[in-house]
């Protein structure tokens, strides 16, 4: 079966992640939720090309600087009541195709409170307003900005690539280009986020 074949491919993972191609098997949107579930300690993606792809946990730094801008982006909708925060292990189903997990997200309240509660239970249906990627030491930067252009495709409103390798923030808008801002630098959340502002590095 499926399921334990993606199990033992993770039992053999060193560090990137594991991308496996699936064209000739049709796994559908309940497939892959129950995929999920039967695996929770397995982080999965699935890109809009229908790849299934085997995410490896993130080492301590990064996993501090998630938590961090999380942190930051929940403080801000607290004073503000705007919309709902996620975390990383929130998988979204992309209205045009593509189930994925941003490291940060938020959705504005009228879209969030407009899908069932089903929809929320599940992978919601839906594309955040606002997300941000993390660049980890492992991650490879062109399926990153796949992932980002996944996101605009299916009506992200703002996002940010921050890539600490290299020392810059892709900044994704609809219909613009996109724009690389080198650290230092602070970023600001422009209509989508009004008032919040990071600053970076952090």
């Amino acid at each position: 079966m499926l399921i334990d074949y993606v199990g033992a491919m993770v039992q053999s993972l060193e560090i990137m992640p594991v991308v496996l191609n699936l064209d000739s098997v049709n796994l559908t949107d309940e497939q892959f939720w129950h995929l999920c579930q039967a695996n929770r300690d397995i982080a999965l993606e699935r890109s809009a090309k229908g790849e299934l792809i085997i995410m490896t946990p993130v080492g301590g730094t990064s996993g501090n600087r998630e938590a961090g801008l999380i942190s930051l982006v929940w403080l801000w909708n607290q004073q503000t009541g705007l919309g709902k925060v996620f975390s990383s292990s929130t998988i979204f189903k992309l209205p045009n195709g593509g189930d994925r997990s941003p490291d940060a997200a938020w959705i504005k309240l009228d879209r969030w409170e407009a899908l069932t509660l089903e929809e929320q239970e599940k992978f919601p249906p839906i594309c955040p307003d606002f997300v941000i990627e993390l660049r980890s030491r492992t991650d490879a930067l062109k399926p990153l900005q796949e992932k980002m252009q996944e996101y605009l495709n299916s009506g992200l409103r703002l996002g940010w690539l921050i890539n600490f390798q290299d020392e810059e923030v892709e900044i994704y808008r609809p219909n613009q280009e996109i724009e690389i801002i080198e650290f230092p630098v602070s970023l600001s959340g422009e209509e989508v986020l009004p008032g919040f502002v990071l600053n970076l590095p952090i």
